[in-house]
């Protein structure tokens, strides 16, 4: 029996469908899903098997025009995460085309793609006529020479098993990196952590998401079985701190059952989830916050 390993970056701007493509492949929620762009701080791996090969996948935030420190440790970690990588996935939105965005990624791709296998994904097709499509591929692949074009819409799973497929085969030979049955190399604190501020992208719709983080703080096994968690909810002004409460603290509690409950989901069991709300002005120059989120502070130099 022949085991092939590896990693497979997927790389393209920020809601290209990176995140929801690796739960598609995986199988399971590993990356957190949102509407709201830049939502993958860190690079989350979740781990497919197909066959007999053992595909590990690089979930790197979106590549963008970084303006702050924690923007620029994003943009770093996704290219370092395509740098380390077997393969890349370049993920482009077919109703979208080639944007400014689009076309920064590919000139980085001439110098990071350099001796790897490069294929692209042309996500969300549902959204775009057949004709639409084929100009796109050929107007990327004529830009860029790519080793294969796969045509997906990683939300209804079109084209995810080929795609899979043909990751499985362009793996290196080796034995596997994981444990059969590991979906993700995080540690449970921080997809614990992940969850809650999925939740909270979901519940507030203004800017305020992106200047706060979740910590858990606190993880203790109890002897029934269960896990209390307890959870820090950091952010930057006293009236984001309102805002995250919510009025008699009822967005706070509607973000914990919400959490709670697809954490049960995800252990398989009872879990007792506490959240607390701290400001903390500077977080977003704290190295600690970007370890925490497996970002490298230097980076945002």
């Amino acid at each position: 029996m022949t085991t092939r390993a590896g990693f497979v970056a997927l790389i393209g701007e920020p809601n290209a469908g990176k995140s929801t493509l690796t739960n598609a492949m995986v199988g399971a929620k590993v990356s957190i899903v949102t509407h709201k762009v830049q939502t993958t701080r860190a690079r989350i791996r979740g781990v497919a098997m197909e066959g007999e090969a053992q595909i590990v996948f690089v979930d790197t935030p979106g590549l963008f025009r970084p303006r702050r420190r924690l923007d620029r440790a994003m943009v770093a970690a996704a290219w370092g995460g395509a740098a380390d990588a077997d393969i890349i996935v370049l993920m482009v939105e077919a109703h979208r085309g080639v944007t400014e965005g689009v076309e920064r990624i590919l000139e980085g791709l001439q110098e990071i793609g350099k001796g790897r296998t490069v294929a692209l994904a042309i996500n969300k097709i549902d959204r775009v006529k057949a004709e639409t499509l084929l100009v796109l591929a050929k107007d990327l692949n004529a830009r860029y020479p790519f080793a294969e074009t796969f045509m997906i819409s990683a939300e209804k799973g079109h084209g995810v098993p080929a795609l899979r497929k043909w990751l499985a085969g362009e793996l290196p030979e080796g034995p596997w990196l994981y444990p059969e049955d590991q979906i993700a190399d995080l540690p449970m604190r921080m997809i614990a952590a992940e969850m809650t501020r999925e939740k909270l992208t979901l519940r507030l719709h203004q800017e305020l998401p992106y200047q706060l983080t979740v910590e858990t703080e606190n993880w203790d096994e109890r002897k029934d079985g269960s896990a209390r968690i307890d959870q820090l909810v950091y952010v930057m002004r006293d009236g984001h701190k309102g805002i995250v409460l919510g009025h008699k603290g009822e967005t706070i509690k509607a973000v914990s059952k919400a959490a709670r409950e697809e954490l049960e989901e995800f252990l398989g069991r009872k879990v007792h989830l506490f959240l607390q709300v701290k400001v903390r002005p500077n977080w977003l120059e704290e190295s600690e916050r970007y370890s925490e989120m497996g970002l490298d502070f230097k980076d945002g130099n």
